[in-house]
C-alpha cells in the first residue's frame, strides 16, 4: 500500500536535488558583473514614470476575476466529466446548477460591458 507514496516521495526529493544543482550550478558558472544598467528596473525599453500604485482601470480586474471564474469552473468540471457514469441526479442537478451561476456572472459582465474594450 505505502509502496505508491515511496515513489511519489522518490521523485519529490529528486525534483529538490535537481533543483538545487541546476541553481547551484547557474549560480557559480555565470559570470555575474552588475552595472547601473543591468540593476535599472525595464519597462518596454524605456525608463519607467510615475508611480506603482497609480490608479488603473476597472476593467483589468473584472477580466482578471472572470478568467479566474472560467478557470475554476474546469478544474470543478473535469473531475465531473470523468466520473459522469457514476454520479446521480443530485449530482448532475447540482452541477447544472453550478454551471447556470457561471452562465448568469458571464452574462452579467457581458451586459455591463466589462468585456468591451474601447
Amino acid at each position: 500500500m505505502f509502496l505508491e507514496y515511496i515513489i511519489v516521495f522518490k521523485y519529490i526529493l529528486f525534483a529538490i536535488f535537481l533543483s538545487l544543482v541546476l541553481f547551484s550550478l547557474s549560480f557559480f558558472m555565470v559570470f555575474q558583473t552588475p552595472n547601473a544598467e543591468k540593476l535599472s528596473s525595464y519597462e518596454c525599453g524605456f525608463n519607467p514614470w510615475g508611480d506603482a500604485r497609480s490608479k488603473f482601470e476597472i476593467r483589468y480586474y473584472l477580466v482578471a476575476i472572470l478568467f479566474i471564474i472560467f478557470d475554476l469552473e474546469i478544474t470543478f468540471l473535469y473531475p465531473w466529466t470523468v466520473s459522469h457514469d457514476k454520479m446521480n441526479y443530485f449530482a448532475f442537478y447540482s452541477v447544472m446548477f453550478f454551471l447556470l451561476v457561471l452562465t448568469l456572472g458571464f452574462m452579467y459582465e457581458w451586459i455591463k460591458g466589462a468585456l468591451d474594450w474601447e
